[in-house]
């Protein structure tokens, strides 16, 4: 890591210290309605917290995976809904370095509040001329309530309706970037946990999208920006990023927990929870399972990065090194949840509690694409010298 990194990082995570009351009021509201406050969202803009892996010509900081994993963590051990947010809008924004540089300025640039929000789903665009005509639904769109721009994957037909091939006989698949305000919203965020993050469907009905308003996601042919970190696919950078809102949460809990059994005498006993030596051997290993978790997610980080950073190049087995770090993270965080919730007795039920909510969240988190215990099954495979399946790494 160069000293720039070193002080941009510090001079975030600092920033971030101010802002933890925001953020901290504003998640009760985002709770109910489900989407973060406008105040909130302007506070964290202003702090460039969306620009984190955006290019540096656009206003970017560009940070290395490393840094934004720590960045990630920090907003998740206060509110997990505004991490996730952050991470989803900073993987998006990675693909400005697909986009010609024209449309990432109008995109970014020109917006100081710019966010890009996508998820998965299905359409069919039909070229006409300069414009495509899009037609599609996409749900899972975290974020989508504040983003001012939407990205929908979609297959390409060609004027006669005749689907476009690839070389191999495909049908060429593209993301398309549209204005929000095109697209209609259907509230479908009727879920347990992460209730802030607004993960609705979308969808347009034959609107007309610029072709320069189309990419390649991860297709290093169609790469414009050539930095080291656009050589990482977004997955690695999203798998990092809810690893780290993971660790945030259950670092949350795991202090609480220690806060409440100095206080708390359960009820029937006489010595409070924390000369209870059941308790004592659980807080004993739930700080070695977080830390072992954080240090080997982000030491791996960091030493992948700096291999990439100077080879220019990223390689499947770093790939996997990701993703069976991120994975182990959001399943050690989640046992230590649930480990802390158990322990925690009655006290945990109670909705002013500090831990139901973070107990919601965490077992949303694990439940998602990026918490699949298949990956420990993929990575696995590759490291018995199966051919990789590379959809996920």
């Amino acid at each position: 890591m160069d000293d720039l990194e070193n002080n941009i990082l510090e001079k975030l995570l600092t920033d971030l210290k101010g802002l933890d009351p925001v953020i901290l009021r504003a998640a009760d509201e985002a709770e109910t309605s489900k989407q973060l406050p406008k105040n909130l969202l302007t506070a964290l803009h202003k702090g460039s917290f969306f620009k984190l892996l955006l290019p540096k010509p656009y206003g970017g900081l560009e940070l290395s995976p490393f840094s934004f994993c720590q960045i990630i963590q920090a907003v998740g051990k206060i509110d997990a809904s505004t991490a996730w947010c952050l991470c989803q809008a900073n993987g998006c924004a990675m693909s400005a370095a697909f986009l010609p540089p024209e449309v990432a300025k109008e995109i970014w640039a020109k917006d100081q509040e710019a966010a890009l929000a996508w998820g998965p789903g299905g359409g069919e665009a039909i070229e006409h001329g300069n414009y495509f005509q899009l037609t599609g639904s996409w749900s899972f769109v975290s974020g989508g309530r504040h983003a001012t721009w939407i990205g929908g994957h979609a297959k390409i037909k060609k004027e006669n309706g005749d689907p476009r091939l690839e070389p191999n006989g495909q049908p060429t698949a593209r993301t398309f970037i549209f204005p929000a305000s095109q697209a209609r919203m259907t509230e479908i965020w009727d879920v347990i946990g992460l209730l802030g993050t607004g993960s609705d469907q979308f969808s347009v009905s034959d609107i007309l999208v610029p072709k320069t308003h189309m990419l390649a996601r991860d297709n290093p042919n169609y790469r414009v920006y050539e930095e080291p970190l656009y050589l990482f696919p977004a997955a690695s950078l999203y798998a990092s990023g809810f690893a780290g809102v993971a660790l945030g949460i259950a670092a949350a809990v795991f202090d609480s927990f220690k806060e409440l059994v100095i206080t708390k005498t359960p009820r029937l006993e006489q010595r409070s929870l924390d000369k209870n030596t059941v308790i004592q051997s659980e807080v004993g290993q739930a700080q070695a399972r977080l830390n072992s978790a954080k240090v080997y997610l982000l030491s791996e980080l960091k030493e992948i990065w700096m291999a990439v950073r100077d080879s220019r190049n990223l390689s499947i087995a770093d790939r996997m090194r990701i993703r069976l770090a991120s994975t182990y993270a959001i399943h050690e965080s989640r046992a230590v949840v649930d480990l802390i919730y158990a322990a925690a007795g009655a006290t945990a039920i109670f909705s002013n509690s500090p831990f139901q909510r973070r107990f919601r969240d965490i077992h949303t988190v694990a439940q998602q694409v990026q918490g699949r215990k298949s990956h420990f099954q993929t990575v696995g495979s590759y490291l018995l010298g199966h051919p990789p399946d590379l959809s996920m790494a």
